[in-house]
């Protein structure tokens, strides 16, 4: 219905405002704009989205929405928000997302800047895009604070309403959000309004704008969202207590798309003998370079935090037995090539090298159907590895595989 709605906008609008050059010129800011910032900010977002399940997803691309409000006709505008979606889903999600839930954000997007645009036409009802140049005075200002109203109302009253459709056992007030996104809607506006303003006499000026979206996505959203997350202070990585919420996140996705998700634990071998040799604060330092060795060693979308200990867990979406064995077998190797550069008790300067992990592997649905299955699947396929010598990958699948000979022997 909403996607029904959306094309019978655009197709009764298509031919209202003529689309010029600096149209042309302005649709090609704001879409790069709008790749880099989203190239930039991928990985929290991707976090923001999963942990959003159940609620509005909200982020700051709406500052290039808005601003194409201001600059341009409704069909370039239409055609900037479906490409950033299309990038959106392939670069962001990875292809992770349900389908259906982004044509229709898309659509309801569409709809709302739609909504912003009707907002700024009964204003200056003479004239139409560019209505940047149009905004002088109080009237101006009046007219931008009810188009990003109308912008915000439309998205947000579609966008719960469906969730509340097809969420009927959670509470409503969930599919609300929470208050701090009607806040970051607020602030993207106001910034796709600059955006706008600037744009039409001085569109050099949008590096500058771009850097200063993107300094206060990542400098204030991401710390905040890494608080948040309970980042352990030692390594830098989340916390187990937040990995397991994102992995039981990711199981529902997953669940509902008939994909996969894998699990690695990774535990490091003797690492209590670091600790007897040149102290507990090299040891901190020697699993704050595991941490991030484990880190740079799998893919951008993979989450990896802290078990406890010595040991980390990395959630792997979308991956099969080989691809996973893959992973863990670079994680392995990473680590083996690895040294850290330490003061031992005495103050002298001592390299440490020749570590290694052992690694426990899993795959769902195949080594657990629940996370509390999976992660005891993959739990006890760490317990073979290090009982068969340590520094090596062992695959749960296989383990189950066994102990099924076993019990029909």
């Amino acid at each position: 219905m909403v996607e029904l709605a959306t094309v019978l906008m655009l197709v009764a609008t298509a031919t209202l405002t003529p689309i010029t050059s600096s149209s042309w010129l302005w649709f090609g800011l704001l879409l790069g704009a709008s790749v880099i910032h989203l190239e930039a900010a991928q990985g929290i977002e991707r976090i923001r989205e999963v942990s959003a399940e159940g609620s509005p997803y909200t982020h700051m691309q709406s500052v290039w929405y808005f601003a194409g409000v201001l600059l341009l006709p409704l069909p370039l505008l239409a055609l900037l928000i479906v490409l950033s979606f299309t990038h959106e889903w392939f670069r962001v999600f990875r292809g992770q997302a349900i389908a259906y839930r982004k044509v229709f954000s898309a659509a309801t997007v569409v709809l709302a800047v739609g909504a912003g645009q009707l907002a700024f036409a009964a204003f200056f009802p003479s004239d139409g895009p560019p209505y940047a140049a149009q905004l002088d005075g109080p009237l101006g200002a009046v007219a931008v604070i009810v188009a990003g109203l109308a912008y915000r109302l439309v998205n947000y009253a579609l966008v719960v309403g469906a969730i509340v459709a097809s969420n009927p056992e959670q509470p409503a007030r969930k599919a609300l959000g929470h208050a701090s996104d009607q806040l970051i809607i607020a602030a993207s506006v106001g910034l796709g309004y600059a955006v706008g303003v600037f744009t039409v006499d001085r569109p050099w000026s949008m590096p500058i704008l771009l850097v200063t979206v993107l300094a206060l996505h990542m400098g204030l959203l991401l710390p905040q969202f890494r608080i948040a997350a309970h980042t352990d202070s030692k390594t830098g990585l989340v916390d187990a207590a937040w990995w397991s919420d994102r992995a039981a996140d990711q199981l529902d996705r997953a669940r509902r798309l008939a994909r996969t998700v894998g699990v690695l634990m990774i535990d490091l071998d003797h690492f209590k003998e670091v600790n007897d040799c040149y102290g507990h604060l090299a040891g901190d330092q020697v699993l704050t370079a595991v941490a991030e060795t484990v880190r740079h060693s799998v893919r951008s979308l993979d989450l990896v935090g802290r078990w406890g200990g010595e040991e980390f867990a990395v959630l792997v979406p979308a991956v099969g037995v080989d691809e996973l064995t893959a992973a863990a077998e670079r994680v392995r190797a990473a680590v083996q090539a690895l040294t850290v550069d330490i003061h031992d008790l005495e103050g002298q300067d001592v390299t440490v090298n020749d570590l290694t992990v052992s690694i426990g592997a899993g795959v769902y649905p195949a080594s657990g159907a629940e996370l509390s299955d999976l992660l005891l699947a993959v739990d006890g396929a760490l317990f073979q590895a290090k009982r068969q010598g340590r520094n090596r990958t062992v695959m749960a699948s296989r383990i189950v595989t066994a102990a099924a000979r076993e019990r029909s022997a």
